[in-house]
């Protein structure tokens, strides 16, 4: 063989594969970002808004079905990713907080406060009977949970004064209860910082106890509820533990276990705890707008691991961040997080036109309640953003707002239509991700790139929107960027209220190169289960912690290089 001859050829063969190597987005199932991109309807109220909440998952004949508030119908999806809507008039779907679950092999379906319980085979097929029409109880938020001994629970409460509750039902005579309801738990603001209601755990009034859920692992039943309230960014679950399915419950001092306080998107509370088809734990999660109106939210999912002493441990870290999901049984969490870090905070916008209330810089400062808005829905109105630097872009996350529209339900709600392109001088365009003859009604577009793409700029183009004015209120860019990774906090302070042990008050030194801080704590050292996020603030107060408890506290630094973790203190 001529060998001069082979390299030369292979030489030109690479080359040829070098210069039409193009970007383009992954297809297959690697990462998702939160909040979940599904479609969310329009409210049929006024005003005029999209929500979803109170989740559901549930795992069926291999597919997961996906229930929430006043959806006007439900989703499957194989994946977790990719979700299939359904409706029927089988069932009431304007009813809230809805109650589903597998019990000897059928879907079983209960709104709260309703007395009739749905039954189906073939959920998919959206064909579903009343099981029974005299369930005996008028309930809210209501939870089945069948036991692996064959035994069938019910959880339910919704409640600012009460107790939430639990009681054994009996599957072989219409799920009608056996025995008389026992009390479980009740708020207790004054013990549990958490539990005081507002964004940041500061009003006085009394708490939302609510949305019990179940979950048993290694033998113990772990109680789950949501407080204050689903308006709050504060809005999180805590948990109670027993080895039995009725009680007595103790109170679990690491909670709340699952919070997100701050961030893209917040809020952890009113969720459903399940297992994947590998086994790996995952929760569904009601996330706060409320701008338009308190009950305006989405969903989120965020990963779930037991430690060493069986405490829950919900992963809310960078949990509005691109997260891994998993085709297979992971063995740490850290196998859920590409480590790709956010490239467009605080970064230059420009925009074809924008009203005087909702200026461009709306766009990125990490704040879901905010948004940029064109003056008109147009065709041609734009967003721009310079990452200041060519930087590796990974993926992109476009949160669409809805501002000015009069939109109500799902009937004839046009999908939005946009194009993506990137630059590395403003001056030459390329297309990124094409959209202008999309026709799938989903307002978190998350775009993930198999290829790397390198670029200065980035730009969204509208070509329709579904009504009233084009606007995005996160324009995400994820990746990697020129800067160096930050600095590691050093000179923590962190002052407990010896008045009110609830609150402790921390200040730290900015570090270089942070964009962010993540301020991790917790009740045991070796274990940090909660994060508060920050991005420009260097000094913090939470007001969330379980009186006199001891504590442990971490600030951790992020920027577009990676994280530098913190002493613990």
């Amino acid at each position: 063989m001529n060998l001069n001859r082979y390299f030369f050829r292979a030489f030109i063969a690479c080359l040829l594969g070098c210069v039409f190597l193009v970007p383009t987005e992954v297809k297959s199932q690697q990462t998702f970002c939160n909040p979940m991109n599904i479609s969310y309807r329009f409210t049929l109220d006024k005003p005029s808004r999209r929500t979803a909440a109170d989740p559901v998952i549930v795992l069926y004949k291999d597919n997961y079905y996906l229930f929430a508030t006043a959806s006007g119908g439900y989703w499957y999806s194989k994946d977790l990713l990719k979700w299939t809507f359904v409706t029927t008039k089988d069932l009431p779907f304007e009813k809230d907080a809805p109650a589903a679950a597998v019990i000897n092999g059928s879907m079983y379906y209960m709104p709260l406060n309703s007395h009739i319980i749905y039954k189906s085979d073939d959920p998919m097929s959206g064909k579903w009977e009343e099981y029974t029409k005299t369930f005996p109880l008028s309930i809210g938020d209501p939870d089945f949970f069948q036991d692996t001994d064959g035994k069938v629970y019910m959880y339910f409460g919704c409640t600012n004064n009460g107790y939430l509750q639990a009681v054994e039902l009996d599957p072989n005579n219409k799920l009608n209860p056996i025995g008389k309801p026992v009390n479980v738990l009740k708020g207790d603001p004054a013990t549990r910082g958490w539990e005081r209601p507002g964004d940041y755990n500061t009003q006085t009034d009394a708490p939302w106890t609510e949305a019990p859920w179940v979950t048993k692992h290694n033998g113990k039943y772990y109680y789950q509820y949501s407080a204050p309230g689903t308006q709050y960014k504060s809005y999180a679950d805590g948990y109670f533990v027993s080895n039995n399915p009725l009680g007595p419950f103790t109170y679990a001092q690491s909670s709340p276990f699952s919070a997100k306080p701050e961030g893209f998107i917040t809020g952890a509370g009113h969720a459903a705890t399940f297992t994947d088809k590998y086994g790996n734990y995952w929760r569904v999660v009601t996330m706060v707008i409320s701008v338009k109106h308190r009950f305006e939210r989405r969903l989120g999912l965020v990963p779930v691991t037991f430690d060493k002493n069986d405490n829950m441990v919900a992963h809310t870290e960078f949990a509005d961040y691109p997260m891994v999901m998993p085709d297979n049984k992971i063995k740490d969490i850290s196998e859920l997080y590409p480590g790709w870090m956010m490239l467009s905070y605080n970064k230059k916008v420009e925009a074809s036109s924008s009203l005087e209330a909702n200026p461009p810089e709306l766009s990125v400062n990490e704040e879901i309640r905010d948004y940029w808005s064109a003056k008109t829905g147009d065709k041609g109105e734009w967003l721009s953003v310079d990452l200041g630097s060519v930087s590796t872009i990974k993926a992109v996350q476009l949160n669409f707002a809805e501002n000015n529209t009069q939109l109500y339900g799902r009937d004839g709600i046009m999908a939005q239509q946009y194009l993506l392109q990137y630059s590395a001088d403003k001056k030459n365009w390329e297309t990124l991700v094409d959209k202008t003859t999309n026709e799938e009604d989903l307002t978190h577009q998350y775009h993930v790139f198999k290829i790397p793409v390198k670029a200065r700029y980035l730009k969204v183009t509208n070509y329709r929107v579904p009504g009233g004015t084009f606007a995005v209120s996160g324009f995400r860019v994820f990746g990697t960027g020129v800067i160096l990774k930050p600095a590691k906090v050093n000179s923590v302070e962190i002052v407990r209220d010896a008045v009110d042990t609830r609150n402790v008050k921390l200040r730290w030194k900015k570090a270089l190169n942070a964009t962010g801080y993540n301020i991790r704590f917790g009740v045991q050292k070796n274990n940090l289960n909660r994060v508060y996020q920050v991005y420009n603030d260097t000094e913090l107060t939470i007001r969330s912690l379980n009186k006199d408890q001891k504590y442990w506290f971490a600030v951790d630094a992020f920027g577009e290089n990676g994280v530098t973790r913190g002493e613990v203190k």
